[in-house]
């Protein structure tokens, strides 16, 4: 199996490093994900998950026409906007500015003045190709996950360069890049690394101290005491900040090519991101996505949901009932996971519109057309930003205005009220009451 994992690695890590062939002049959808054995989940059911951890209830039916919020206000930005590329590989939303790194460089949007400000190598970028940002809300500092060149800090207009010759960086090549109180962390291909801003120590994990089948880091994220891995061929870990102990999460029937239990576990081992928020893990796959709640996993697959695809590149979580798929076939958003209400928006390649669907369980609900919908639907990023959201394309940044926005369900229109439900029986509208005073003028 390894010698399968370390041929598939290097084939991806060659397709990571020449992205731009994937923007074509026509609408690309993005590679084709690597064709997985039959999916057995829906089929077979896990007798011993059953058993140990019983599934919740089902909630009842939402009532049709409550429906989730749809994104319909968009804004594109591109090179013509001042992007140094539009090969968009992360978005980090900090207050009023939002970072963006391309494929030849970095960006900061101005909500406020509506300017964009970039960095290429000949402005101080130590390289060139930006895959992960962070923001230190403390201090302010930007940290930057370099592919092929490290790990960046930008603070106070000075770019500061880690790598493998100047420090305790496991590898150059950083796919992921996360801030944990005063650490740092980068997901790089041969493990990850912790650097601490205040001692200056580096801690290496890899497979000798740390629970990696694998070593390929796809990506961090950090949140609640919790720092999490995405790492591809060994699922995700799980790092507890307070007491240090790694706990890993697998696919537990061990199979590569088919997945034998529905809901035993991660839908595959191969991860490209993952969220953790309100105490809701998410967890992105080349062949599907997963939730768990801390007992109950939930795998979640596009034929099944309305989701635009299973091959996933990465993952964003609003709460515990809302995330957002990043997808090469459009972005997905789990809009209400108690109802399983889906939002799928995708971009037309000829006529170049949006389009949003809602789904149910699976069943298309609702048809959005828009003018303005994804830049393009190979969507590679996300990020929130209160109401409104990030998204990162092959061919452009998307700003989704959430305006209006609201959680969960909401009836699409109030139901006008029932006058005969609240008529005492036994008389009719005009009928007054037995016990009514008599009109002045009555007899």
């Amino acid at each position: 199996m390894k010698t399968l994992l370390v041929g598939a690695k290097t084939l991806l890590l060659v397709c990571f490093a020449t992205t731009a062939c994937r923007v074509a002049a026509a609408e690309p959808q993005g590679p084709s994900p690597p064709a997985p054995g039959p999916n057995l989940k829906s089929q077979i059911p896990n007798p011993k998950s059953e058993i140990a951890h019983p599934s919740p209830p089902a909630p009842g039916p939402a009532p049709a026409d409550a429906l989730p919020y749809v994104y319909t206000k968009w804004k594109h930005f591109t090179v013509a906007d001042g992007l140094p590329n539009d090969h968009i590989f992360a978005v980090k939303a900090a207050g009023p500015k939002v970072w963006i790194g391309t494929e030849d460089g970095l960006a900061c949007y101005d909500k406020q003045s509506g300017k964009i400000r970039s960095w290429k190598e000949k402005d101080g970028l130590p390289w060139r190709v930006v895959t992960a940002i962070d923001v230190n809300e403390k201090t302010g500092e930007v940290w930057l996950g370099l592919f092929g060149g490290g790990l960046a800090r930008f603070s106070g207009g000075r770019f500061d360069h880690f790598h493998q010759l100047n420090s305790g960086l496991v590898n150059d090549v950083v796919y992921g890049v996360a801030v944990e109180h005063d650490n740092v962390w980068a997901a790089t291909t041969a493990g990850a690394s912790r650097y601490n801003t205040v001692t200056k120590k580096w801690t290496i994990y890899t497979e000798k101290n740390a629970p990696m089948e694998e070593i390929w880091n796809y990506g961090v994220s950090s949140n609640d005491g919790k720092v999490h891995l995405a790492v591809w061929g060994s699922g995700v870990l799980e790092f507890d900040v307070a007491t240090e102990r790694w706990k890993d999460y697998l696919d537990p029937d061990g199979e590569m090519e088919i997945d034998l239990y529905r809901d035993d576990g991660i839908v595959h081992v191969i991860t490209t991101g993952v969220s953790y928020v309100q105490g809701v893990l998410w967890v992105s796959t080349y062949f599907g996505m997963s939730r768990y709640d801390g007992r109950h996993w939930r795998g979640l697959y596009a034929h099944e949901t309305g989701l635009p695809s299973d091959f996933t590149n990465n993952v964003k979580a609003r709460s515990a009932n809302e995330c957002w798929f990043a997808h090469d076939k459009g972005l997905g958003v789990v809009a209400d996971f108690p109802s399983e209400s889906i939002v799928a928006y995708t971009r037309d390649p000829k006529t170049l519109r949006g389009k949003a669907v809602v789904y149910r369980n699976g069943k298309a609900l609702k048809t959005v057309d828009m003018e303005k919908g994804v830049p393009h639907n190979f969507i590679i990023s996300v990020d929130l930003d209160g109401n409104d959201a990030w998204v990162g394309t092959s061919k452009g940044l998307g700003w989704a205005i959430g305006s209006g926005y609201y959680p969960g369900l909401r009836e699409s229109a109030p139901r006008p009220p029932n006058p005969r439900q609240r008529r005492p029986p036994g008389r009719s509208p005009q009928q007054p009451p037995r016990n009514a005073p008599r009109s002045a003028s009555g007899p």
